[in-house]
């Protein structure tokens, strides 16, 4: 049991906490749902980048899906073997996408015919055979959030099947593409097995027909998405995703690539923030603590949902209230209309389910330092990153200061 109000007293609020035990178990049960087949899984490194995260999921042998060069460094100086690497992303630059070439990394997933272009172009300047994925738009309502939808034309992501068609024999024919996988991601926070089986179909079809013509793929990149429980959220099972995947790939013989983010570090997070005053307007009833939407952005981004508890001795009976932030916007908020007891100035309050995309998402608005971020393992706290202060915020303005 995590002593939340222990470790606001120690290392101050707002803060980040990080139960790495919960992770370990996650990426177990994920992994043994996989134990039938050959299978890499690849953290998200999105989901949550702090080194210590990272390096975790590296120590119990998973890979890194980044999105980002500083994501594949982030990878390395974390300890991601370079052949455990993948590099997604729709605006990959020449200086990423050659530096990902240079850095022999699994393969990087491509995600238009003017990318395969550059990838191509760049790979033959250096000399040297680039292995690559493609990224296939099943066109499937994933049936979440649209902000988190990726797998419909509608979506900036991945490409049609005709397209991707091309682009397999364009990459075969040529001396300097290797093209050893196949990805397709339709969305994050799925909790539907349908879409995903759906599209899995679509894109093991894809593989055979590519088969009959001399492209025999060896990963079958699955993406994440897998959803989890925020409040009432009926999840999928681990294993009926497994199976729901593997019951499409009849006589392939591929190594399936799981890219988890969120299901291995949402609920394993905890966001603690104290409150600084209540206040009225009229009927309105408001709750101002220290943490704000530069800290946790995804109740104004998406008006998402976040448990949050409340560490207090009040006993009055609960009511309404907004749960907002000192920053200076309107949609600076952490829960509306959220029941709540009375609150006094320095009570707590824990906001669950916030170890993914939460600290990665945040920002220096107001200019405002980021909170620090904890992790907890077999008992032991350390501190993971440490709080920022006012002169990191400035460190790359001050020398140019007249």
């Amino acid at each position: 049991m995590i002593n939340f109000k222990d470790l606001a007293k120690e290392y101050k609020t707002p803060l980040y906490v990080y139960d790495l035990d919960y992770m370990s178990s996650q990426y177990s049960e994920l992994k043994e749902a996989f134990k039938g087949r050959k299978s890499l899984l690849a953290y998200a490194v999105k989901a949550n980048s702090n080194l210590s995260i990272v390096k975790h999921f590296a120590d119990l042998g998973s890979g890194a899906d980044c999105v980002s060069i500083g994501e594949v460094r982030r990878a390395f100086l974390a300890g991601v073997p370079h052949y455990k690497i993948i590099f997604s992303g729709v605006g990959k630059s020449d200086d990423e996408i050659r530096e990902a070439i240079e850095s022999d990394i699994l393969y990087i997933n491509v995600e238009s015919e003017a990318e395969l272009g550059r990838v191509e172009l760049i790979a033959k300047e250096l000399n040297r055979v680039c292995r690559i994925s493609i990224r296939v738009n099943p066109n499937i309502d994933p049936k979440t959030h649209p902000y988190i939808s990726t797998g419909l034309h509608d979506n900036k992501f991945g490409v049609d099947i005709n397209s991707a068609k091309r682009m397999y024999i364009f990459a075969n024919n040529s001396a300097h593409l290797d093209p050893v996988g196949i990805h397709f991601h339709i969305g994050s926070q799925l909790t539907e097995l349908g879409p995903i089986r759906e599209s899995a179909e679509i894109v093991a079809d894809l593989v055979r027909s590519l088969s009959t013509i001399k492209i025999d793929l060896k990963f079958f990149d699955i993406g994440g998405g897998l959803g989890v429980q925020y409040k009432n959220e009926v999840t999928i099972k681990p294993y009926d995703y497994a199976q729901a995947i593997l019951g499409t790939l009849n006589a392939l013989d591929m190594t399936i690539v799981c890219e988890p983010g969120r299901f291995l570090t949402a609920n394993a997070g905890y966001f603690l923030t104290k409150v600084l005053y209540e206040k009225h307007n009229g009927q309105k009833r408001f709750v101002v603590v220290d943490g704000a939407m530069n800290d946790l952005i995804r109740p104004s981004l998406y008006n998402a949902y976040h448990k949050i508890e409340a560490i207090t001795e009040s006993k009055e009976v609960e009511t309404l209230a907004d749960v907002v932030g000192p920053v200076c916007e309107s949609g600076d908020f952490l829960a509306k209309n959220y029941s709540l007891p009375k609150l006094e100035h320095n009570d707590l309050l824990v906001v669950h389910s916030a170890g993914a995309y939460g600290f990665g998402m945040g920002s220096n608005y107001n200019t405002r330092g980021r909170s620090a971020e904890i992790a907890i393992k077999g008992g032991v706290v350390k501190v993971i990153r440490k709080r920022e202060s006012f002169e990191d915020l400035i460190a790359l303005e001050r020398e140019f200061l007249n």
